[in-house]
């Protein structure tokens, strides 16, 4: 059966994001956002206890999902501090193995760089045989630089063409939004992006204005939401709650 996909929609997707230690934790918190109204997930398994990562218990985190499109993360944080690149893909393949549909692969991936994008030629190529890989299981890419600065527009664009290059079916790119100016260029930017990629994007920020940023800017061209049934201790507190994103969504689009 062919998987649930990330690439078409006819509304930004409701993607409800999923930071939990366990599987009891991450079950629960699956079934909570189902009942928000959520349509997508993303799974981030950096923070799921190694000793929960076999494929038996992703199987059954991810069957909780029921036929909704999965979004897995494997970065270098939380749970996964110290393990190596090459072990962050491998969990990638494991959760795409197991039911993922869209892997998010790190733009420094095999070369920890500045921004979060590679221009290392060795790491590249790796980063190419990863994607051609995920994309031979049936999976699909999106390629990550959480940039975690204010830029311009066309230093945003030079990043989204050089992911874009790499190999990826969602650009994502997240920067900062701290003051009046910065949140208009922020919006400027994501015009600017559906204007120019002839691929899906998800454009997010930090800062003081990040919830704008991240609730306007799916209505403006970026592909999902990230959101969250509720706020914790673990989970990225300027994500919007599903329902106020399906709010939005639901009277703007």
């Amino acid at each position: 059966m062919k998987k649930p996909t990330f690439l078409t929609y006819e509304k930004p997707l409701l993607t409800a994001m999923v930071q939990c230690a366990t599987p009891d934790e991450a079950i629960c918190m699956i079934l909570n956002s189902i009942a928000d109204g959520a349509e997508a997930f993303g799974i981030q398994l950096e923070s799921l206890k190694r000793e929960y990562r076999d494929e038996d218990t992703l199987r059954t985190i991810f069957a909780a999902c029921g036929n909704r499109p999965i979004y897995i993360t494997s970065y270098r944080n939380a749970e996964s501090e110290g393990m190596s690149d090459d072990e962050c893909a491998d969990l990638l393949l494991r959760g795409l193995k197991c039911g993922a549909t869209l892997c998010d692969v790190i733009g420094d991936l095999y070369s920890p760089a500045k921004y979060q994008i590679t221009d290392d030629p060795a790491a590249i190529a790796k980063q190419r045989a990863l994607i051609d890989k995920i994309h031979e299981m049936g999976g699909e890419v999106l390629i990550s630089s959480h940039v975690c600065v204010f830029m311009s527009v066309e230093e945003v664009l030079e990043i989204a063409r050089k992911q874009r290059e790499h190999g990826t079916d969602i650009v994502k790119i997240v920067c900062m939004a701290d003051d009046d100016a910065e949140l208009i260029t922020n919006l400027e930017i994501i015009t600017k992006l559906r204007a120019e990629l002839d691929c899906p994007f998800l454009y997010l920020a930090g800062g003081s204005q990040s919830k704008i940023v991240r609730q306007v800017g799916p209505i403006l061209g970026s592909c999902m939401y990230l959101c969250v049934h509720e706020y914790t201790p673990s989970n990225t507190h300027v994500q919007p709650k599903i329902t106020a994103a399906k709010a939005v969504r639901d009277i703007l689009l």
